[in-house]
Parts: C-alpha cells; sequence; structure tokens
C-alpha cells in the first residue's frame, strides 16, 4: 500500500516536495490556503541555479544541493536555460570582483574584449575583466512552479486543497515563515525586487553586477523582461518597496547598462524569506511530520535537493546530518 503524504505549502518547497513524493508512488496531498500555487514568497523569486556562484557568501553545503537541483530542474523544467552566468564590475571595484573570484569554483576570467562575445550589448561598455560560470542557469520561477504543479494534476491527480485529509502516514511542513509556532528560530529576511521590461535590450543569461554597498542581479525572463534583485533586509514588512531599494537597484544596474535608464518598471514587490540563524535549510523531524524550511535565498537552487532528502527520510529511514539537526 502506498504511502499516503500530506504537504502543506503550495510554495517552491512544497511543489517539490509533492512532486518528489508522488514520483515515488505515494497518494500525495498538497494543502495551500492561496489560490494557486507559489504566491508567497516564491513569487518573488530570482531564479538562478547557480551554485558556484552563490559559494561566494554561502557555505558549501548551499553548492553541493545547488549542483544537485541544477540536474533536476534541467530534467524536470523544459523552461531551464543552461547558459551561465557573468559576473562583472566596474574597474574601480575590481577587488570585489578579485574577491569573488577567490570564494568561488568553476569559473573562467574573461577580458574586456571578449564580454562582448558573450553579451554583445556589453560590448565597449565594460572595460574591466569578468568572470564567466558557464555550468549555471536560469529559469521563471512562476512558471516553472506552474509547470510543476500541472503535472502533479495531470500525471498524478494532485491538485490543491485547503483542507489536509486526517490519517496521513506523513505530513511534510513547507509553511515557510508560517512555520514559527513550531519553528521558533526561523526569522524573516525580506526580499525586494522589480520586474521591468526594455525590447531593445538582448540579455541571454543572469548577469552579477558587484558592488560594495548593493550588489544586483538581472535575470532575464524572456520577450524583454527582466528580474533585477535583490535586498537583504533583516525584517517582516511584508510587500512594502522602499525608495531608497529601488534608487539602488535601478542605479546599479543602469551602471550594468546605460539602456536600462529607458525601462519600463512592470512590477514591484518584496517576499518574505524564511531563514534559519545559519541561512542553511534545515529538514526536521518530529514524530511523523517532516519539516522543510528556512531556505533563505536559496528555494529554486536547494529546493529539489532537499525534496528529494525529505522522501529518503520518510520512506527509507534515511538520516542527513548536513540538513538534520534532529532525528
Amino acid at each position: 500500500m502506498s504511502a499516503r503524504v500530506n504537504i502543506i505549502g503550495a510554495g517552491i518547497a512544497g511543489i517539490a516536495c509533492a512532486y518528489e513524493f508522488a514520483r515515488r508512488g505515494c497518494a500525495v496531498t498538497l494543502v495551500e490556503r492561496r489560490e494557486a500555487a507559489g504566491l508567497g514568497c516564491s513569487w518573488y523569486a530570482g531564479g538562478m541555479i547557480a551554485p558556484w556562484c552563490e559559494c561566494e557568501t554561502a557555505e558549501p553545503l548551499i553548492g553541493e544541493l545547488g549542483r544537485e537541483s541544477l540536474v533536476f530542474w534541467r530534467e524536470h523544467f523544459s523552461g531551464t536555460v543552461s547558459k551561465g552566468t557573468l559576473v562583472v564590475a566596474p574597474r574601480r571595484d575590481l577587488p570585489e570582483l578579485q574577491r569573488f573570484a577567490r570564494r568561488t569554483s568553476d569559473h573562467e576570467w574573461i577580458e574586456p574584449s571578449r564580454i562582448g562575445e558573450i553579451e554583445p550589448q556589453l560590448a565597449g561598455i565594460h572595460n574591466s575583466p569578468a568572470l564567466f560560470f558557464p555550468g549555471e542557469a536560469h529559469l521563471d520561477p512562476r512558471a516553472a512552479i506552474a509547470e510543476l504543479a500541472g503535472r502533479l494534476k495531470s500525471e498524478f491527480g494532485v491538485g490543491l486543497t485547503r483542507e489536509a485529509p486526517a490519517g496521513a502516514d506523513w505530513t511534510v511542513d513547507c509553511r515557510g515563515l508560517d512555520a514559527r509556532d513550531e519553528l521558533k528560530d526561523l526569522r524573516p529576511v525580506k526580499g525586494e525586487m522589480l520586474v521591468v521590461r526594455s525590447p531593445d535590450l538582448k540579455f541571454s543569461r543572469p548577469l552579477r553586477m558587484l558592488h560594495p554597498r548593493m550588489p544586483v542581479y538581472i535575470v532575464p525572463r524572456g520577450d524583454g523582461v527582466y528580474m533585477i534583485g535583490a535586498t537583504m533586509i533583516e525584517n517582516a514588512e511584508q510587500g512594502r518597496v522602499t525608495v531608497r531599494s529601488v534608487l539602488e537597484l535601478l542605479s546599479a544596474v543602469y551602471t550594468l547598462h546605460p539602456g536600462f535608464g529607458e525601462a519600463e518598471i512592470i512590477e514591484t514587490g518584496g517576499g518574505l524569506r524564511p531563514a534559519f540563524p545559519d541561512n542553511l535549510p534545515r529538514l526536521r523531524r518530529r514524530g511523523r511530520t517532516l519539516y522543510v524550511n528556512g531556505f533563505f535565498r536559496h528555494g529554486i537552487l536547494a529546493a529539489p535537493a532537499m525534496a528529494r532528502r525529505a522522501a529518503d527520510a520518510a520512506l527509507n529511514g534515511a538520516v542527513f546530518p548536513e540538513v538534520m539537526d534532529e532525528t
């Protein structure tokens, strides 16, 4: 008899867990209080699958989870774009780029004359070396969650429901910050972002612009649309975007390419990311409940790998010390 599993929360963590358990033959119920999947903090995700870049500030575990998830996204989401990541900085901030290089791996130095070969519209704009991470990828998180949710429905008969049925063998809690009633050490980290439209700009991969105060990233969403993010603010103000943040993000992206000065701002927003004190995700077991949480800014990057661990822990009794501090 297949295991009956209730997944609570349909953000990227919940969708990834539901998909993983369903693929293993479990009878999955996906519980979500919103009207559709992915409308919480996942709505404001950047979509970079950048396991090597993220290790500039994150622990090696994030790189490990990210490399595993990169394989998942390439296999299971048709919109995954594998064109790498380009990291640039103004010449005055070259020490920042050198520091970034020392803390990361699997990159190559690109001389100014070659930047235009990778991104033609940057030719002649940046007269400083850049870093290229050829193995990385990106996607549109909203499209990815929608596609996985659709596949859960069409292939496994799993839709959204507002009530968890009784009698489940396992409950997998993926509620993010809503789980603070049980996970007392969770904290909110606000991430503000912009979405702009600039049809004249034709960037094909994520661009990271280093700056000592406000490093930013620009992620193509197709059809001249770009996501620009993101701040990391230690507060719990859901949704509100400040003038200061918008000015700093736009100033940095204008420095990257003056063409962004004519872009249309089509969306602003801010989500509260759930994080533990060390900014690493956790898989916690309490009885027949598993908590999958604490993704900080690494939801898309780490959720599929954490979902696999959750399924192995529930169905096979596996223990993963790197993410489990309670058994």
